[in-house]
């Protein structure tokens, strides 16, 4: 268990790592991954299969582009010696963190004595994985690559998720936007954005705040324009889209980069602000590709 000044430590180091990422007009939920020999995915851990959510995909999606790998699985030391394999000596490891509570046996007493429930403790924990690529032995199923898919099979996927989840979705109209008050999500034309691929894009941003209505994942939602309240949940829907788009096999854009400004300034005023918007995101894009179609695996 790490000390409250190691917790601190950690939020404050991936918190800076983010903001000099955005400093620098880059975002860590948008790569170019054109420039890269994997395609777009969301990470994985290599020998359970389980994908990684939250921060940890801020941090394993530039580890990614940055080692130039053609695999989106990792795994810890540990698990490549137990497949069989081993990290090939020399190689840098990427810290990631988990995240969850605990109630301290002294709390949990005296909240009995209080006849009270008790209070838990959030704490973070670092673990170091390795990408595949720089692992040797490895079994084959543990380091292949799926084929992508054709666009031609992506985009029926992404509009049976918007035929099956119920959304009052209104098509049409000059703007893309969703209304709280009116829990409606609106979006032009296909016809007004060129290609068929940015439409989605789009739909799937503004599916991503109609998530946090108060019926279903419940978000602060409250924030005016130009607020911080407004800049947290554009945060949220910004990062929704880009792991829905991910877990569909579509790159991510940027959608509102002009927000650059307000979230830096929520992100120097609290340290763990992207910790909080990356988990609601991972959240919120669970919800929507619930309802994407069953039978192949999302990728």
């Amino acid at each position: 268990m790490r000390t409250g000044n190691e917790r601190a430590s950690l939020y404050a180091e991936v918190t800076a790592r983010v903001i000099a990422e955005l400093e620098e007009g880059r975002l860590p939920w948008v790569q170019p991954w054109d420039t890269v020999a994997c395609g777009c995915a969301m990470p994985a851990n290599a020998a359970t299969g389980r994908r990684y959510s939250g921060i940890n995909v801020l941090i394993l999606w530039p580890a990614v582009i940055e080692g130039s790998y053609a695999s989106q699985r990792w795994l810890t030391y540990r698990q490549a010696q137990a497949a069989g394999g081993n990290v090939r000596k020399g190689e840098r490891g990427t810290t990631i963190c988990y995240a969850d509570r605990f109630t301290p046996k002294d709390e949990a007493e005296r909240a009995r004595g209080e006849d009270r429930e008790a209070r838990q403790q959030a704490f973070l924990k670092r673990f170091t994985v390795f990408n595949a690529e720089q692992c040797d032995g490895l079994p084959e199923q543990l380091t292949e690559r799926p084929a992508p898919p054709a666009e031609a099979d992506i985009l029926p996927r992404v509009q049976a998720l918007i035929d099956a989840n119920g959304a009052d979705f209104r098509v049409g109209g000059g703007e893309a936007y969703y209304s709280p008050g009116g829990d409606y999500v609106a979006v032009p034309q296909q016809a007004a954005f060129g290609e068929p691929i940015n439409w989605y894009r789009t739909a799937l941003h503004e599916l991503g705040h109609w998530t946090g209505h108060s019926s279903r994942l419940d978000r602060d939602q409250r924030g005016g324009f130009g607020s911080a309240d407004y800049a947290r949940e554009e945060l949220v829907a910004e990062m929704a889209s880009a792991f829905a788009c991910a877990s569909l096999a579509i790159r991510p854009t940027v959608r509102h980069a002009d927000y650059i400004g307000a979230w830096l300034a929520v992100l120097r005023e609290d340290e763990k602000a992207i910790f909080r918007a990356a988990s609601a995101a991972s959240k919120a894009a669970d919800f929507l590709l619930a309802f994407a179609r069953s039978g192949e695996a999302l990728s």
